[in-house]
């Protein structure tokens, strides 16, 4: 019996340049999505061109090559996975825990190679927190993914890894006829998330971390269940067959591998010295990590030159001394959730929080974390009593990813939603997005301690001295019950409280009475108005001038401000048309505070419906202050240049804007021009 199924050469030609078409057409719009963050083909059409490939793929299985798209949607079932040999060793790093410890690092090589070392600089790149994978490649297409395993053997996972959708199965350009790219795979915060939510709604167990969740996702025996794993993938090197890097840099490797198509991680860099290597450390870890969407443990410290690597070598065939892990202090651990209780917010609403046993996370001691609200609580399948697991990333606040349940007892208790006020017992509404719970009390004593905490904040009124602890005071003693009532204190009657002397209460009184030249954009956010924050409170008070303006303006009329949407108008609207907030707004006129904002638009001003772009570093001014040189004048400022941009504004070192502005042929000026035409 001879094979019936066609060879290539049998496949029609125009059916065989239309499967070519559809592959490089699908591979170039996965890069778009999943790396560059720029799709240019929408998912429907995406959609049609996948199933137009597969239904040629199943007509003429010969047209299937190694790097279809196709493939990343799962191959049949495996009865295991085969051992794979990796061309060259992947070894491990050693650690360094301080800047101090980067020091010695960086002296022990100097003692061993000299000046070759400083003189070489170094290439700095965060530090994945997900599954190491070797990828080999045999002219430029895919041919092997594998697990690191001991290092010298993993398994042969390829077919899970075609599932990965940012893995180019064809590399971009010219390549070795053979090399191993590097890099680990993981998965972002947010997919996890999701992913974990959709388990729970499911009646599936979750997931205890992103790291777990990724490697035991490239370890199923069926890859159609990797394929609907969001996992993501960085590269960080290659080798040739040899040892030897395709690069004479690191820095070079970096840059080679993203002109291969292969995504890199996001803030690495070049230092010339190993001062430079720890500021990029702590900006890394203080800053740059709270606000990434993955894992890192840390950064990796690489001597850039290849040619100085191979001179420092490996230790016990191990560790090579070139290269170095930086590690930062933990940002994710476990602990005990021992309660969840509820806080009023300013505005009324009730936000869950969790009372942790305290635990050590992103080098501080964690008691409390956020739970955002009641639905994100029963999505997660969170109960009181479980080992949870904590994020913590720089200065953000911490969080509760979700529960640990191989780690349950069946003591774990659910939690029930509040159907009051914690303080005043009033019953809860329900928020308009339907998800959020807030207490329609406006006398709520909560709702009075965290509006008097906001109104005086530094973004607010900025009464300097009126901490948390001392409205706390001034409410336990009968003193206030609004913000109006701050203005009628007295020396007199705060120096009776306790840890309040002559000149304490004295500075009080003054900041407070200091506090009403602020322009009327801090008072309306101050005021705690429903959805008002500082930016919306900036444009209204911008766009109508006074507060009385803004009090008899129609809903239809908030509703027109640029930036105002129907939501905050009605929420406007519904503050001026109380009685208790018309009295407050009274008492604060006849304390004589600030009703007024001086960088008011103007009706009929030289840039009335311009929008304008700002870039660069101007001569004098910040980009603050050109800012409301521009909406004094009527203008608007966006953050983004587009046909709708009448003009940009660009200082020194301009960088993509003013690409973006010559490529559309939208005007430039400098600032003695913009000067110029606002009048100043």
């Amino acid at each position: 019996m001879t094979d019936a199924t066609p060879g290539i050469d049998a496949i029609p030609a125009a059916e065989r340049a239309r499967a070519a078409e559809l592959r490089a057409l699908l591979t170039s719009a996965s890069y778009e999505y999943y790396v560059l963050d720029r799709p240019t083909l929408s998912d429907v059409e995406y959609d049609t061109r996948f199933r137009e490939l597969q239904a040629l793929e199943m007509r003429w299985p010969a047209l299937r090559t190694d790097d279809s798209p196709t493939l990343r949607i799962g191959a049949p079932v495996q009865s295991g996975f085969a051992k794979h040999t990796h061309l060259v060793p992947m070894l491990s790093l050693g650690n360094a825990f301080s800047a101090d410890e980067l020091i010695e690092w960086e002296a022990k090589l100097v003692r061993m190679a000299g000046r070759d070392v400083t003189d070489s600089g170094y290439a700095v790149e965060l530090k994945i927190d997900g599954a190491a994978v070797a990828l080999t490649y045999e002219h430029g297409v895919l041919v092997t993914g594998a697990t690191r395993g001991d290092g010298t053997t993993g398994e042969n996972i390829t077919a899970n890894i075609r599932t990965v959708r940012d893995v180019p199965l064809r590399l971009t350009g010219d390549a070795p006829a053979r090399l191993e790219i590097r890099g680990e795979v993981y998965l972002p915060f947010d997919k996890f998330e999701q992913m974990n939510e959709a388990r729970v709604r499911s009646g599936e167990p979750v997931f205890a971390n992103p790291r777990n969740a990724a490697a035991g996702a490239l370890r199923q025996l069926d890859p159609a269940i990797t394929a609907q794993r969001p996992l993501r993938f960085f590269g960080y090197t290659a080798v040739l067959p040899d040892g030897r890097p395709p690069c004479d840099t690191q820095w070079a490797l970096l840059e080679q591998l993203a002109a291969w198509g292969v995504p890199v991680a996001p803030h690495h860099a070049r230092c010339a010295s190993i001062a430079e290597v720890n500021a990029w450390a702590h900006e890394v870890e203080h800053t740059v990590r709270a606000a990434l969407n993955f894992a890192i443990d840390g950064g990796v410290v690489k001597v850039d030159r290849v040619a100085v690597q191979q001179d420092l070598g490996v230790v016990g065939g191990r560790e090579p001394r070139w290269a170095v892990a930086r590690k930062f202090a933990a940002d994710i651990a476990e602990t005990r959730l021992l309660d969840i209780k509820v806080n009023t917010g300013r505005t009324g609403v009730l936000t869950p929080y969790a009372v942790l046993d305290p635990v050590l996370v992103g080098g501080t001691t964690v008691t409390f974390a956020t739970l955002h609200n009641a639905d994100l609580i029963a999505s997660k399948d969170l109960r009181i009593g479980d080992v949870v697991q904590i994020k913590r990333a720089g200065d953000v606040i911490p969080q509760v990813i979700g529960p640990v349940p191989d780690k349950r007892d069946g003591t774990q208790q659910p939690w029930a939603a509040p159907v009051q006020c914690p303080s005043c017992s009033t019953p809860v509404a329900r928020e308009e997005d339907g998800v959020g719970l807030y207490c329609p009390n406006v006398a709520c004593p909560g709702r009075q301690l965290e509006g008097l905490v906001h109104f005086a904040a530094r973004d607010c009124m900025d009464i300097d001295g009126l901490s948390y602890q001392r409205i706390q005071q001034l409410l336990d003693a009968g003193l206030v019950h609004d913000a109006a009532d701050l203005y009628t204190l007295t020396v007199e009657q705060v120096v009776r409280l306790e840890r309040f002397a002559d000149k304490s209460a004295e500075n009080l009184v003054a900041a407070i009475a200091a506090s009403k030249v602020q322009p009327l954009s801090r008072l309306l956010f101050a005021l705690g108005i429903r959805h008002v924050g500082g930016q919306a409170a900036q444009l209204l008070a911008r766009r109508f001038g006074t507060l009385d303006a803004l009090a008899a303006a129609t809903e239809d009329e908030i509703g027109e401000v640029r930036g105002i949407g129907p939501v905050i108008a009605q929420s406007v609207r519904a503050f001026f048309d109380d009685p208790t907030s018309q009295t407050l707004v009274a008492r604060l006129r006849e304390s004589g505070l600030c009703l007024e904002e001086p960088e008011a638009q103007q009706a009929s001003g030289t840039l009335t419906g311009a929008v304008v772009v700002i870039t660069g570093t101007l001569p004098t001014l910040s980009r603050q202050e050109a800012t409301a040189l521009v909406e004094r004048a009527g203008g608007r400022v966006t953050g983004s240049v587009s046909r709708k941009t009448t003009f940009v504004v660009a200082g020194a070192e301009a960088g993509s804007k003013l690409d973006k502005a010559q490529e559309l042929d939208v005007e430039v000026i400098d600032e003695d021009e913009l000067r110029r035409r606002v009048g100043s």
